[in-house]
């Protein structure tokens, strides 16, 4: 579903994204962790079309979509969340998803309610639909964000740390949240630091670190990685 080919990002003299290769199979859930610095978001933002590479080629489905809008990425099926959420916080949270369904997916309104509202229902935010999104607590900002991206129909859903700053107990409710919108068919790579989150739900775990992938497989093997644990701790 998902091909990077040699993809690199620098900003002036310091490179970011080292020659990176990296394939994503259609129905996989992949879980990236990373030390805080090493590209996770700089990564999302040139596979959403945020941020153009600097070099090398990305693949969607078939297409090359390098030199892509973000908006038309999205309209082939290529949703993300924000590490920080970012609502429309004076309309209401019908409206924040009724608005990416419209504008994000190019539904006709008269579809796009039923879907909004069915979306909000999915992750539990059907009794806070009429309230304004700034009013939000952070579990429900986070299922907002999450439900802004599910909106747009995606065949490919890239999640930025959205379990952090979360409880236990609503950790536990995303999870169970992105474990049914997995099973319904999405494609998912989910940046995260909660790793006992990401361990109980991907397929495979990948490392970034120095612009490159430094580890990548099982969970339980990614995690026992010396070089996976000298990221994190120093040598």
């Amino acid at each position: 579903m998902l091909e990077l080919a040699s993809l690199s990002r620098t900003f002036g003299g310091l490179v970011v994204i080292d020659r990176l290769d990296f394939k994503v199979n259609e129905g996989e859930i992949i879980g990236i962790l990373g030390p805080n610095g090493a590209g996770k978001t700089t990564l999302f933002n040139m596979i959403a079309g945020v941020l153009p590479p600097s070099g090398g080629r990305i693949m969607f489905a078939g297409g090359d979509v390098t030199r892509m809008r973000p908006w038309h990425r999205c309209r082939l099926g290529i949703g993300r969340t924000y590490q920080i959420p970012k609502p429309f916080a004076h309309m209401s949270v019908f409206e924040n998803v009724l608005t990416a369904a419209v504008h994000g997916g190019k539904m006709p309104l008269a579809q796009a309610k039923p879907h909004a509202e069915a979306i909000l229902a999915r992750v539990g935010l059907a009794h806070r639909a009429r309230l304004p999104a700034g009013q939000l607590a952070l579990l429900d900002t986070k299922q907002l964000e999450l439900a802004k991206a599910l909106a747009l129909r995606p065949r490919l859903l890239l999640l930025d740390e959205i379990a952090g700053g979360l409880t236990e107990a609503e950790c536990d409710l995303l999870i169970g949240t992105i474990s049914d919108v997995h099973r319904g068919g999405v494609t998912i790579v989910w940046i995260e630091h909660v790793i006992q989150a990401l361990r109980r739900i991907v397929t495979r775990l990948a490392v970034l670190s120095g612009g490159n992938f430094i580890a990548m497989g099982a969970p339980q093997d990614v995690l026992a990685d010396r070089r996976v644990k000298e990221a994190y701790l120093g040598t």
